[in-house]
């Protein structure tokens, strides 16, 4: 039976290696987040921010 060392060292030289093969661009790039309110609502809060939004400049 393998050791709790023995099995970290090989969980980070994993994973080190798998960051070694990735290219340094695909590093940069992030996909872009949701907001929490859209993935938690879906596209009831952008909705209602319209509606609002258009709400306002009517008053005006």
């Amino acid at each position: 039976m393998a050791s709790d060392g023995e099995e970290l060292v090989r969980f980070i030289t994993e994973r080190m290696v798998v960051a070694m093969d990735r290219p340094r661009t695909a590093e940069r790039v992030r996909p872009v987040r949701q907001p929490w309110s859209e993935r938690w609502f879906g596209m009831l809060p952008l909705g209602w921010s319209v509606w609002r939004a258009s709400r306002e400049e009517r008053r005006r």
